[in-house]
């Protein structure tokens, strides 16, 4: 009895471990690894991991799953570099931080993960919140919500006034004086301090505002906020945990001091000359554009004279037209360009947009999606387990019907979603 007890369970065992073997029957792949598209092919998955990738349409085991997608273009799943999961911009959203509780944030913001992933975004990186962002995170990853992998910095970094002092724009008795368990920072022992406060709350990566801002209530968006001692204490204390750092940054004299104090990526970037783009291609550092938030906050500020407060709409004006031609200039100036939208700013689930935008800055639109792959995938030095379909490399799969070589609008109808092995959409 005994025997066959054993012999029934470990049938049933072999079973379920066939059952999760799934077999890709690609039309056209774009693998992540090259400029090449690949014709014909076979990807052979195993739980939540490739196993292999074969020419041709290889014939498949009646234990497996079978997705025909013979007809559509196959790329990894893309990895956005700066989005802000949690809201979107809207004229509430300053009235917000005194009507909406976490739950309440936490609630909406399910729907913009979703929207996320069904836009083929399999990862992105979250570059601050309130600390909703963690607990979004972790409700992804143990299954109670659908959405995209999401690597956090929490809450962003800034100085006393900066472009993320939670205080700002707050009438002086509710000011108080935040500090560095806030993410306000003053000194390199704040500095110190400020990450290892992210670290315990379960953030990622970091990211300070180098420069002030454009949709902060202050009036500079352009100053430099942070010392370079600063920053480097950021980077150093960052490094014990092995994050990656991010800086937002508008003027130059911000992005000078954010590259030499060895910060891995630049966000925004808008008023970039040459000395900046050779000091971030002498120290290797990432330029992620966000040309969708430029334009959005832009178009916003010229036809809705209303949805921002009235301090922010002269930055908006002045700073959003800017970042296309800064991307352009990057980019033929041979900088390591990660593709990021700074979706919150502009609406989630658009987040595709921005392949268009850098199409028309100049790239071709192949360089275009390794950026949102294999370049990505590199900055945020996860390319060990994403960023390309290649054997060992989790499972993270998307396809469009048409060729976005040739149309890079194609990337903004998502036909097929794979996140971790599992299909969202199809």
């Amino acid at each position: 009895m005994r025997f066959i007890l054993f012999a029934l369970l470990m049938h049933l065992m072999c079973f379920h471990t066939l059952a999760q073997s799934t077999f890709i029957h690609c039309g056209h792949l774009i693998d992540g690894t090259s400029e090449q598209v690949k014709h014909q092919q076979t990807i052979k998955i195993e739980g939540n991991k490739i196993v292999g990738i074969e020419a041709g349409y290889a014939e498949a085991p009646d234990t497996a799953t079978v997705i025909d997608l013979k007809d559509h273009y196959i790329m990894p799943g893309f990895i956005d570099m700066h989005v802000h999961i949690e809201g979107e911009a809207s004229p509430g959203r300053y009235s917000e931080r005194f009507s909406m509780e976490k739950q309440d944030v936490a609630l909406r913001a399910t729907m913009y993960c979703d929207r996320t992933l069904q836009a083929g975004f399999t990862t992105v990186r979250d570059l601050g919140g309130t600390g909703v962002n963690v607990s979004l995170k972790k409700a992804i990853n143990a299954g109670y919500i659908e959405g995209p992998r999401i690597y956090t910095a929490e809450k962003s970094l800034a100085t006393t006034g900066g472009h993320a002092d939670p205080s700002n724009g707050v009438k002086d008795d509710l000011k108080g004086d935040p500090g560095p368990k806030e993410g306000v920072i003053n000194s390199i022992e704040d500095a110190k301090k400020a990450v290892r406060q992210r670290y315990k709350n379960g953030a990622d990566c970091i990211k300070i505002t180098a420069t002030g801002g454009v949709l902060s209530v202050a009036k500079d968006g352009m100053g430099p906020q942070f010392t370079i001692e600063e920053v480097k204490a950021v980077v150093d204390a960052a490094a014990d945990y092995g994050y990656v750092t991010a800086a937002h940054a508008h003027g130059k004299e911000g992005m000078r001091r954010a590259v030499l104090g060895g910060i891995h990526t630049i966000e925004h970037g808008t008023f970039m000359d040459d000395e900046v783009i050779e000091l971030m291609k002498e120290h290797g550092t990432y330029y992620v554009p966000t040309i969708s938030a430029g334009k959005f906050v832009y178009d916003k500020a010229m036809t809705e004279p209303f949805f921002f407060p009235a301090i922010i709409r002269p930055k908006a004006i002045a700073i959003g037209p800017q970042i296309q031609e800064t991307f352009a200039k990057a980019y033929k100036g041979g900088v390591k360009i990660a593709f990021g939208t700074d979706t919150g700013v502009s609406p989630h689930g658009d987040n595709a947009k921005e392949f268009e935008f850098m199409v028309e800055a100049g790239m071709p639109e192949i360089e275009a999606i390794l950026s949102a792959t294999k370049v990505a995938s590199e900055a945020l030095r996860v390319n060990d387990i994403i960023g390309s379909i290649t054997e060992g490399k989790l499972a993270d799969i998307i396809a469009v019907k048409g060729n976005p070589i040739e149309d890079i609008k194609r990337l903004q109808q998502i036909d097929f979603v794979m996140k971790d092995g599992i299909v969202y959409k199809q």
